[in-house]
């Protein structure tokens, strides 16, 4: 993992930028975008049995790192504040239904749809700043927030169906993410919360599912084996990378760096999965790029005029 170190700042990093921080979150959201790489090979497991895997791994992992950090307090005073404990428990509820669905996506040819989730989470972000933080939007920013729901509206009546899949990912984890901002834990920490409310429910999904015979560990080769233990690494490592590298760098770089995750994704679903685009979808992607390129303009340019 990397060190907080100052003297590993590049001379060549933008000012108030540390190189490691900004590496760390460039690894974090291109794990992310290349995911469904690593993802689609367990397409005979179901889903259910992939994001208990990923649970159960990934909280022995952050457990192992918080233990080897010395921080295992931060999870004990975590669970012992009422209020921290109830806003992570619903954290947990909303990451989980995430999860959920962005594996069933993969697994069934939706990574282009879960793109779009990801691609219009930051705008549904806002809408819930706003809605729920008294947080205030200039005339461009609700330009853009409105551009992006005449793109879903034309998606929905293009295709005949609403998008679900992206609307669903884009909700819970929007709500993740205003949950986390108004809980006073770390990103770590409360990972390790999250997945340690998890672990009872996920392991005894997979013991009933070892009973029943329809358990995918040990009984679908070495390679399907590999990649659930793995599946643990896949989902702590970016997470923890995010949490080092965010406090590291500006949040207007945080901002750019979230759609090389989406971006990845889609890259993923066209090019090398090969799913289905036709040009209407494409409209109604151009229609969110370009919601989201005027409300990431804006902010920069706002930002820009505060140095």
């Amino acid at each position: 993992m990397p060190t907080d170190d100052s003297k590993h700042v590049a001379a060549t990093a933008p000012p108030g930028e540390d190189r490691s921080g900004l590496l760390a979150t460039l690894t974090a959201f291109g794990i992310w975008g290349v995911l469904p790489l690593y993802l689609r090979p367990l397409g005979e497991v179901p889903a259910l049995q992939i994001t208990a895997h990923r649970i159960v791994e990934s909280c022995l992992l952050v457990f192992a790192w918080l233990a080897f950090k010395g921080q295992l307090g931060a999870v004990r005073s975590a669970l012992a504040d009422p209020v921290s404990r109830r806003r992570l428990i619903a954290s947990t509820l909303m990451i989980s239904i995430n999860w959920i669905v962005y594996v069933w996506a993969v697994g069934n040819g939706h990574v282009v749809d879960a793109s779009l989730g990801y691609f219009i989470n930051p705008l549904v972000s806002v809408l819930m700043g706003v809605a729920l933080l008294s947080e205030r939007l200039n005339r461009t920013q609700w330009v853009a927030v409105a551009l992006a729901a005449c793109g879903v509206a034309y998606l929905t009546y293009a295709t005949g169906r609403v998008p679900w899949i992206s609307l669903v990912l884009a909700l819970t984890f929007g709500t993740y993410g205003l949950i986390r901002k108004v809980v006073a834990v770390e990103s770590v920490p409360g990972l390790a919360v999250e997945t340690l409310f998890l672990v009872p429910f996920s392991l005894g999904w997979l013991i009933w599912c070892e009973r029943q015979g329809t358990g995918a560990f040990g009984h679908q080769g070495p390679a399907t084996d590999a990649l659930l233990i793995g599946s643990g690494i896949v989902t702590a490592l970016p997470l923890t990378l995010f949490a080092y590298g965010a406090r590291r760098i500006r949040l207007s770089t945080v901002g750019l760096l979230q759609y090389v995750g989406p971006t990845l994704q889609f890259l993923c679903g066209v090019l090398v999965f090969r799913e289905a685009f036709p040009h209407t979808r494409l409209i109604g992607f151009v229609i969110i790029w370009a919601a989201l390129a005027i409300y990431m303009a804006d902010s920069l340019w706002r930002r820009g005029t505060r140095y």
